[in-house]
């Protein structure tokens, strides 16, 4: 049997890419899986292939960036569950690439909204729920963008350097509890998501989602001594 049998983990960003197969991983491994994606049909697919792994699944059809949604879900979630064990802060926003100068406000705001704001209402809003669980996991997805400079990835970059404080601030804020919270870099990964940003990439060398989930499972153990870190998922 494994440690996460029961388990209660939220996934935001579930219905593809990354998060579709971290939510799949975890359902996998015999968790209660809280999937959270805008897409209801991409979710329905999903809760059938969690239906055949023989595996629990509870579907949010929401915009992560609704604080107020966030909130009530919190609730809805304690109510049923009374904790949530693992947090996986996957929903991101790319967003334009291009010059600073060049990036529109509309733009600007989605990008922080979602990749910033929205994961700070997830802390706030779940943090007790991480707490009432014996060992309370809240796991980020990060990018070398935000604690590298490059040009064009303004908004983005910024957006992810502000989770990465976010998250070594929560850290801190949760040291001598039960909680522990990490941030992972998945690296290239083969993602919508990745193609967008670089196009003229060569598809066939990029790993497939499903190959870096291991990372999301060691950092919800409750050996795990990584506390504030950021890890690369395929180093």
């Amino acid at each position: 049997m494994s440690f996460l049998d029961g388990a209660v983990v939220l996934v935001t960003g579930a219905s593809r890419g990354i998060g579709r197969a971290v939510a799949l991983r975890f359902a996998l491994e015999g968790a209660h899986v809280i999937a959270l994606a805008r897409n209801v049909e991409a979710l329905e697919s999903l809760d059938d292939e969690i239906a055949d792994l023989a595996g629990q699944c509870t579907l949010v059809p929401m915009d992560i960036s609704d604080g107020p949604g966030v909130d009530r879900l919190a609730e809805q979630i304690f109510e049923r569950h009374g904790k949530v064990d693992v947090l996986v802060g996957n929903a991101g926003q790319l967003g334009v690439l291009g010059p600073i100068g060049h990036v529109s406000p509309t733009v600007w705001d989605r990008v922080v909204q979602v990749n910033l704001t929205a994961n700070w209402r997830l802390l706030r809003s779940f943090d007790p729920l991480l707490r009432a669980s014996c060992h309370g996991r809240a796991i980020f997805l990060t990018s070398k963008v935000g604690h590298v400079a490059l040009p064009y990835w303004g908004a983005y970059s910024v957006s992810k350097a502000g989770l990465e404080m976010l998250v070594r601030v929560y850290a801190e804020e949760t040291k001598g509890t039960s909680v522990l919270v990490n941030l992972v870099d998945p690296g290239p990964v083969h993602t919508d998501m990745r193609f967008e940003a670089v196009p003229g990439e060569d598809k066939s060398k990029l790993p497939l989602p499903t190959a870096i989930t291991n990372i999301f499972v060691e950092l919800s153990a409750p050996d795990c001594r990584h506390h504030g870190a950021l890890l690369r998922a395929n180093a």
